[in-house]
């Protein structure tokens, strides 16, 4: 049996990292891909030196990367923005197949992956089902709820928070792309039975 490559994703507040979790409880071998976007661009991390040239020697400050200078430029027009995730992109892919490749050959990987549907190349760095994730999983929400949220555990404004909402792919963009959608507008209790639905549901296939 070969590996199996899923994508997890939802919008902010939905809940895409608790689902994450469960996920992992039932076996999975969840991949955390921002973490790994995160590493690569860090000081020693195999996109580092690229960025710095692209972008500046003073988006490092302390040894370190500024995330906030990196972004006001990579963020000021599209062409940057490109060339950022030209950068990053390719070491991000490099680190999930070496992360992928990595484990049990009968596995069950999960690529817990904010930015799926905006960044479709993520998660995938060649053909065949062992080089990216084929089904889909979508965490969601109502809007309410995920304002509440990030209300009450990320120290949000309501405003920001909406705004941050607003600013993301909606819920019928991730929806199209979706093999399972999970709803996750209850408490910890009630996700884990929708992950539970979902995951027998992938042990079928």
């Amino acid at each position: 049996m070969s590996r199996r490559i899923l994508g997890l994703t939802g919008g902010i507040g939905a809940g895409k990292s608790t689902a994450a979790a469960l996920f992992g409880e039932l076996g999975a071998v969840v991949v955390d891909v921002d973490a790994i976007g995160r590493s690569v661009g860090e000081v020693g991390g195999s996109a580092h030196d690229a960025l710095v040239h692209r972008f500046g020697a003073d988006i490092v400050r302390d040894g370190a990367l500024h995330r906030p200078t990196l972004a006001a430029r990579a963020f000021a027009d599209p062409a940057a923005l490109a060339h950022l995730n030209g950068i990053t992109h390719p070491a991000i892919n490099t680190e999930l197949a070496r992360a992928v490749a990595a484990v049990a050959a009968d596995a069950v990987i999960i690529l817990d992956q904010a930015v799926l549907v905006e960044s479709p190349i993520l998660g995938r760095w060649g053909e065949g089902p062992e080089c990216g994730y084929g089904d889909v999983i979508v965490v969601e929400a109502p809007l309410a709820v995920r304002v509440e949220r990030l209300v009450t555990t990320r120290g949000m404004a309501a405003e920001d928070a909406r705004a941050r909402i607003a600013s993301q792919v909606g819920d019928e963009e991730r929806r199209a792309v979706a093999t399972w959608v999970i709803d996750n507008s209850g408490d910890r209790a009630r996700l884990q039975v929708e992950v539970v639905r979902v995951w027998t549901e992938i042990a079928r296939r």
